[in-house]
């Protein structure tokens, strides 16, 4: 493996670094910042902000107005814009959108893609994938799914709950994973103002970085015309495969970027602050959470990297992205909360953007999987491997 970055790489680095600093940060104390997520009139300003920087939805394909990214460019296109937690939002790059629009260039017929994909990429809708249920139904275990699809005519109605669905408020269009008759699991994709569709609320999350936060959805009877399956009828687990190895390792490659920013202000702190007749880094007690926090950020990047190398030869890379997704989440988190000690005070006030950092950061654990199941796979995978 060659972890040197190409002439490409860096150029989307610099230019990716440049945006963030002078057209991103100056707006993450805008008013227009709401518990539930940047405001439509905020998402909307910074996609503008990113299309004239030529930096809208660079993951997509070169055909629909992307620049086609490798996973490895994209862990250091992505990385960069995770310095913000505005900048993925600007750059059309965050959940659940970045997932859905990998999923459809995949599976999607051009006429879906023409409806949907398209608005999707240039920035001019949201969407959102609502697969999660309350109980009994399917969150870590999708096999309980209990939302339906039963057959009506050239097409299908749909019955049934999901909650914790990022982004459901304002979004334009949804993907809507149902059970056939057979128990069997499908997509469908609906447009998200149809009498069918009802937002019920909005969640209160510790997160506030998602544009339409995370809602709770219901559908009765709502009507998808057979023309609007997304992929197979009874393939839906299958291309949930597609969508979530990927998208594993983008949220990684996002919220490494925040660790990083963490860090670097936990850094300029203890090289200024003084406590006991000389700077706070200069006492073990800091300085060795800082070492620790340098040696957490160069292994969740190595392990990035490595996943991304892994996809870009061609392999679905499911071990590789559950492995990822635990180290990186786990080393992340370590190194935010350890930032907050070093900064104290500063660190549980909203006086640096750290204490919204860590209170985004503590879902990581749990978003496409929690830590607990993804072990539990890799063990289950290396214990199959072994007969």
């Amino acid at each position: 493996m060659d972890f040197s970055l190409t002439p490409r790489m860096a150029e989307l680095r610099d230019r990716t670094r440049t945006f963030i600093a002078e057209q991103v940060m100056p707006l993450e104390q805008d008013p227009r910042h709401t518990p539930h997520g940047p405001s439509e009139a905020l998402r909307n300003e910074l996609v503008t902000r990113a299309r004239d920087a030529g930096l809208l939805t660079p993951h997509a394909g070169t055909e629909l107005g992307g620049m086609g990214l490798t996973h490895a460019e994209k862990a250091v296109l992505f990385e960069e814009a995770g310095y913000s937690p505005l900048g993925p939002v600007a750059m059309n790059i965050h959940a659940p959108d970045e997932g859905n629009v990998h999923l459809m260039e995949v599976v999607a017929t051009p006429e879906q893609r023409e409806r949907w994909l398209k608005p999707l990429v240039a920035g001019d809708v949201r969407s959102c994938f609502a697969m999660t249920e309350p109980p009994p139904g399917a969150g870590s275990d999708p096999s309980m799914l209990q939302t339906t699809a039963t057959a009506d005519g050239d097409g299908y109605r749909i019955n049934g709950s999901k909650w914790f669905i990022t982004g459901a408020d304002g979004a334009g269009f949804v993907i809507v994973m149902a059970k056939m008759a057979d128990g069997a699991a499908t997509m469908f994709l609906a447009d998200m103002d149809q009498p069918g569709i009802r937002l019920e609320r909005s969640m209160d999350a510790l997160d506030s970085c998602f544009t339409g936060g995370h809602g709770v959805l219901h559908f009765e009877d709502l009507y998808v015309p057979a023309a609007d399956v997304l992929g197979e009828i009874g393939k839906g687990f299958r291309y949930a495969q597609v969508r979530l190895a990927p998208a594993r390792l983008t949220h990684c490659m996002r919220w490494l970027g925040q660790a990083r920013r963490a860090h670097d202000i936990a850094l300029d702190y203890a090289r200024k602050r003084e406590a006991f007749g000389r700077p706070l880094g200069e006492h073990e007690g800091v300085g060795f959470q800082l070492a620790d926090n340098e040696m957490d950020l160069h292994a969740a990047r190595l392990a990035i990297w490595h996943t991304a190398w892994v996809l870009d030869q061609g392999s679905r890379g499911n071990l590789e992205s559950s492995m990822s997704k635990v180290m990186v989440s786990e080393a992340a988190w370590r190194v935010v909360d350890r930032c907050v000690q070093v900064l104290g005070g500063q660190g549980v006030t909203g006086e640096t953007i750290v204490m919204r950092i860590f209170k985004d950061m503590r879902a990581f654990r749990i978003y496409d999987g929690p830590s607990e199941v993804h072990r539990w796979s890799i063990a289950r995978k290396r214990l199959d491997s072994a007969h």
